[in-house]
């Protein structure tokens, strides 16, 4: 058995290892993006990186290991050794290699996620747990069916930098990104538009916290779900500081200690965007239902004109010319 590096001769025979991987029984959890357009983009990643791993035995594929480095710390993607492989060293012998590589290229942690079948594997080679993924399946109620769509505004000027935040991280969001937009500063904030924050709002938020993360910056996420209700989520170097949805209750019944988080905190919002409190306070209004308040679009222009940021009332689908925007094609 050997392990080789990989190349881009060898796309379709790491593609056909992965759809093996998918099809074993618990290789993925119900909640993961089983689609090879998704998982492409890692193993394209971990292919630029020198980081994509085959194991072969007598000239036959058996296994693929595919990793990355970001700074000090290297990350395993995916991991698969056929199953007629396994319990034979296939599996180590992957991770041996992308140790030896990362380590050589000056990483000093490998870090991976693990489905619970494997963990008894990794505990072997020496890796440790240090957090665990826990998930609920929800059956939220029917809620309206109208276009949600929103912008994240970076508290940034550094143009170039938010551009290669985006080029990195939107790829990895499920769903398959058609583009994304990037304005130049305005009033201090720069906003990004993209097209899988539109179509699905946790990924708006999702985006937001990797952009605040990796920045270090102040980060608004704020948006129209379902043509109903607004929501804006404000972070501070990766961490949540403040959450407002207009209708807190929308998807459903809440504790009433949830209920009072939804609602905005006009002093935070102030402390981190120099905002007016009273102003805040006066338009980031809560109710019982949409019908009770403005039309989302109308509260949503208030929300951001109170806080300071242009270019909210629209996202990426049917965003306007924008002069010496970055625009991203995918």
């Amino acid at each position: 058995m050997t392990i080789r590096h990989a190349t881009a001769a060898d796309r379709e025979l790491v593609r056909a290892l992965w759809e093996e991987f998918v099809g074993d029984v618990g290789a993925l959890p119900a909640w993961a993006d089983a689609r090879w357009e998704s998982a492409s983009e890692e193993i394209e990643r971990a292919l630029d990186a020198n980081g994509l791993f085959v194991a072969e035995r007598e000239g036959e594929a058996v296994g693929f290991a595919s990793a990355w480095i970001d700074g000090h710390i290297a990350n395993v993607g995916d991991l698969f050794v056929r199953e007629s492989e396994r319990r034979h060293g296939t599996g180590k012998a992957l991770v041996e290699a992308v140790v030896e590589n990362m380590r050589a290229r000056g990483a000093a942690y490998l870090r991976l996620n693990a489905n619970l079948e494997a963990l008894a594997f990794y505990d072997r080679l020496g890796f440790r747990e240090e957090s665990r993924n826990l998930v609920l399946s929800l059956e939220l109620r029917e809620v309206g069916s109208g276009r949600s769509f929103g912008a994240i505004h970076v508290q940034s000027d550094d143009l170039p930098a938010i551009e290669r935040a985006v080029r990195q991280f939107v790829p990895r969001l499920p769903g398959a990104s058609q583009g994304s937009l990037i304005s130049p500063p305005r009033n201090g904030w720069i906003a990004v538009y993209d097209d899988v924050c539109d179509r699905d709002p946790t990924m708006l938020r999702r985006l937001a916290r990797e952009l605040s993360d990796r920045m270090g910056a102040v980060v608004l996420a704020l948006g129209v779900e379902q043509d109903e209700v607004v929501r804006f989520v404000l972070l501070d170097r990766g961490g949540v500081v403040d959450e407002y949805l207009s209708v807190p209750e929308h998807y459903g019944p809440l504790p009433p200690g949830d209920v009072i988080g939804l609602a905005a905190n006009p002093r935070v919002v102030n402390r981190l965007t120099g905002a007016d409190p009273a102003e805040v306070r006066a338009v980031a209004r809560t109710a019982g239902s949409p019908s009770e308040l403005p039309p989302a679009q109308e509260l949503l222009a208030d929300l951001a004109r109170a806080i300071g940021v242009e270019g909210a009332e629209h996202g990426w689908v049917d965003a306007p010319a924008i002069p010496d925007a970055v625009v991203v094609e995918r």
